[in-house]
């Protein structure tokens, strides 16, 4: 079964071309031309992925993504620009996007991004049946799921892959071009601030206090590393 893909976007030449470029790529194409319809159609079909316009008459991107995360519907979402502005990007990523483009853009650019974010979630499903347990966290591979002082996270997609590698290197420090390299899996221009706001939302959902991390600690000029909480080292 093809990959199912949502396009939306409320300029028809963007839908067909994005629609021909994806279809002639293999994917089943859905289109919407408006926020509320996509949210319509993402709760009424399956879908693989979300290609997401920022600029949508009655309910823009920003607010289809933030509901989408917060009805828990965790498709991973490719965010399309008009606007070469970083708040809006940040904004998108805060909210859950796992990626952007600012138009315009290369069609064969977005069939090679959302067969880039295809690939990750494909290989997550792939990954040996384990389990990985930091302090308090447990990871499980095989059903992209995280548990938290036992109850279930809420992660996006990207989320997820970051708080499992950071626990498959448990105590090594990982830069941000490692991280952008073994999350994202391309280049981003050298925009590591990605990796920022993406460590910033696992530190909101998993340390006590956000200023003064237990698990995901600050290598200042380097990057990140996780590490077991003081309490939970046991000493000989």
């Amino acid at each position: 079964m093809p990959n199912r893909i949502l396009v939306v976007d409320d300029e028809p030449s963007i839908v067909t071309l994005l629609s021909f470029n994806l279809e002639k790529a293999g994917f089943e194409v859905l289109t919407a031309e408006t926020g509320t319809d996509a949210l319509q159609k993402t709760k009424d079909n399956r879908l693989d992925l979300i290609v997401l316009d920022l600029m949508l008459p009655e309910m823009d991107g920003i607010d289809v993504c933030r509901k989408l995360r917060e009805e828990g519907i965790l498709v991973p979402i490719l965010m399309l620009t008009a606007k070469d502005d970083e708040l809006d990007k940040i904004l998108g990523l805060e909210l859950g996007a796992d990626d952007y483009m600012t138009k315009p853009f290369s069609p064969r650019e977005v069939v090679a991004r959302v067969k880039a974010i295809l690939r990750r979630s494909h290989h997550a499903d792939a990954m040996a049946q384990q389990r990985l347990s930091v302090g308090d966290i447990t990871v499980f591979p095989e059903n992209y799921e995280a548990i938290f002082k036992g109850k279930q996270m809420t992660l996006t997609p990207k989320e997820f892959e970051l708080l499992l590698y950071l626990v498959q290197h448990l105590g090594k420090v990982l830069t941000r071009e490692q991280l952008l390299n073994a999350v994202w899996h391309y280049d981003f221009a050298g925009d590591t601030r990605i990796v920022d706001v993406h460590v910033s939302h696992l530190r909101e959902k998993i340390e006590a206090d956000t200023r003064k991390p237990q698990y995901i600690k600050t290598v200042r000029g380097l990057g990140y590393k996780l590490e077991e909480p003081a309490n939970d080292v046991k000493s000989l």
